[in-house]
């Protein structure tokens, strides 16, 4: 008989967005926690959240104990606490781009790559948002027949920058619709109400691409394990508060027909297909809205390339692309056995 009587699990940015969801998941999917610490900045500390939780600020005696952190608090924070918790003794799933390109780090999506999970050195990195929800859809075509090329244009919501983004849509929106002079921009460098920003994160000095696209290049080779998978992308910022949209060309090794492909997605976890144009279904970002699967339709030939596949992929990037794969992961992490103090009593 075990004595094993659940983990103990630390939240870390526990009073954002994508922290808030990951406590929620948590609950509702039932992590086997026997207590479950939010963390967050010292401004923080105290809070008491939904459901009774009260805020822990990060110190070196606080962070003690713990068999799994989840981070969801920015680079710099996990730049510098996700080692002390892992030399503590837990394992670190990291929702931050901090950790995603390490070598010895796996970066992982639960229906993609999990066995990555098994070489982990204390801390797992969860991948972009818009990384995340293509790889799930891509992988059962790289199954089937390789790829060769994507050519993606992402449509990302405002919440992916935070609720900063999410409150100024909102107020330049209620603003013009009211007929007053919008709001001047803070979060983005431009109008976001009623515009479309081919900006979307940020260009580090000298380089013609956002970081949001060098993730999407990157980060899609290392997880799909294939460094010769050309990638070009554009990513947009779009007024829609929740739910990221892409627009996905995808060429593969070998032929691949729309219905093949339409059927391999049908079949793959993780993925809902919608796909009738004469219905006019296909993946809408506010049916996505709340849910955690990847929602792909518009599955058709290029006739530019009998080679390539396009299609379009819908996902709560809070969700799926954020919150859920690290709780996923740390799901993972408990039934593959690799979680230190808390597997070994399991066992």
């Amino acid at each position: 008989m075990s004595d094993f009587d659940g983990y103990r699990v630390a939240v870390v940015g526990a009073t954002g967005q994508v922290g808030t969801v990951m406590l929620q998941l948590l609950r509702e999917r039932g992590f086997p926690a026997r207590e479950i610490v939010p963390f967050a900045s010292a401004r923080s500390a105290g809070k008491v959240l939904e459901g009774g939780l009260t805020v822990q600020p990060l110190t070196d005696e606080t962070i003690q104990g713990f068999d799994v952190a989840i981070f969801s608090a920015g680079g710099a924070t996990s730049g510098e606490w996700a080692p002390k918790f892992a030399e503590a003794g837990a394992v670190v799933v990291d929702n931050s781009s901090k950790w995603r390109m390490h070598d010895d780090v796996p970066l992982v999506v639960s229906e993609v790559n999990p066995e990555a999970l098994d070489g982990h050195r204390g801390i797992v990195a969860n991948p972009n948002c818009s990384t995340m929800q293509m790889v799930v859809a891509l992988k059962p075509l790289q199954e089937a027949a390789g790829i060769e090329r994507l050519v993606i244009s992402t449509y990302q919501a405002v919440s992916g920058t935070g609720k900063v983004g999410v409150d100024e849509l909102i107020g330049q929106a209620k603003a013009i619709v009211a007929g007053e002079q919008a709001p001047a921009p803070q979060a983005y460098k431009h109008q976001i109400a009623f515009n479309a920003l081919p900006h979307a994160g940020n260009f580090a000095p000298g380089d013609d691409h956002t970081d949001e696209e060098r993730k999407l290049i990157n980060e899609t080779r290392k997880i799909l394990g294939d460094a010769s998978i050309r990638v070009s992308a554009t990513c947009v910022r779009v007024p829609v508060v929740t739910g990221h949209s892409e627009a996905v060309n995808v060429e593969t090794r070998r032929p691949l027909s729309a219905d093949e492909a339409r059927e391999l997605l049908r079949a793959a976890p993780g993925v809902t297909v919608l796909d009738d144009p004469d219905a006019n279904s296909y993946p809408l970002a506010i049916d996505a809205a709340g849910k955690d699967d990847v929602f792909v339709g518009r599955i058709r030939r290029d006739p530019g390339n009998e080679q390539a596949i396009d299609m379009w992929v819908v996902s709560d990037n809070l969700r799926k692309g954020a919150a859920t794969n690290a709780v996923q992961l740390a799901e993972l992490l408990h039934e593959r056995g690799l979680i230190g103090s808390g597997a070994r009593a399991a066992g």
